[in-house]
């Protein structure tokens, strides 16, 4: 399946995977970091950023996205990746370390480790985001994006530091958080996301510190999931990538440097 995407470095090739409502530009702050080393490959999941939907009668499911990633790969050429993806995308990333398609699998605050009644919030929450960025008049979301406390307000739930956030990034943010034609039927389906099978990649999971959206109390399921510990993001939120730039890249090229368990 053809989907948007940035290209950048030369080296081992690394997938990125944004999370519901994001785009590739999510991963911005880290893509230089990475591409010193990895043939970085940032993608716009299919009906989201600037990439087609899914064809018709392709439910937009976490599966049916992975799907995609891995048609995507295979259209590329690029064969045995490894994966790092953000909340959908991390679980995504996951999903796709169970399937053995990928080299390593690194999951930034996956999806899916959920309890009931913490889905209903984080649905709830992201239900309100989209409703907001669909109705701010274009002239407002400037205005939000350039005054520290609009920042704060508007980005306050998914990074722990907003004022890290450029305004411009704040703004293609909340644009393609209102664009995205996936976002309504993909979240509908988040009831239906668990924890995929075990996994045949090695893979990596960490948490931010101070996540939000996906408390790190779930992190602990991931752990008993995995059987493994999961690492901590110190000073982070649910998208660390503008929280800690160093570190999430540090955290994603030591995770896709390994070729054997962890």
């Amino acid at each position: 399946m053809e989907l948007a995407f940035e290209r950048r470095g030369t080296g081992a090739p690394l997938i990125l995977i944004h999370g519901i409502g994001h785009h590739w530009q999510a991963w911005l702050p880290v893509l230089d970091r990475l591409a010193a080393s990895r043939t970085v490959i940032a993608i716009d999941l299919p009906g989201f950023g600037v990439s087609p939907g899914l064809p018709d009668g392709v439910p937009y499911t976490a599966e049916s996205l992975a799907d995609a990633v891995e048609s995507f790969c295979a259209l590329l050429g690029v064969r045995d990746p490894h994966v790092a993806g953000n909340s959908l995308g991390g679980y995504i990333a996951l999903e796709l370390a169970s399937r053995g398609v990928v080299s390593t699998a690194t999951a930034l605050s996956p999806a899916g480790f959920w309890s009931r009644s913490e889905l209903l919030y984080c649905r709830g929450v992201l239900r309100a985001l989209r409703a907001t960025a669909r109705s701010l008049p274009p002239e407002q979301a400037v205005s939000l994006a350039e005054n520290p406390v609009g920042r704060a307000l508007s980005a306050g739930l998914l990074v722990a530091h907003p004022s890290r956030m450029s305004p411009t990034a704040l703004i293609a943010a909340t644009q393609a958080l209102g664009g995205s034609s996936g976002f309504d039927e993909t979240l509908e389906a988040f009831a239906g996301v668990m924890p995929p099978a075990p996994p045949k990649s090695p893979i990596t999971i960490a948490w931010g510190e101070h996540d939000r959206l996906l408390p790190r109390r779930q992190a602990v399921r991931a752990a008993k999931w995995s059987g493994q510990r999961v690492r901590l993001l110190k000073g982070c939120g649910h998208v660390p990538m503008s929280d800690d730039p160093e570190l999430v890249a540090r955290v994603l090229l030591e995770a896709s440097g390994t070729s054997g368990p962890r």
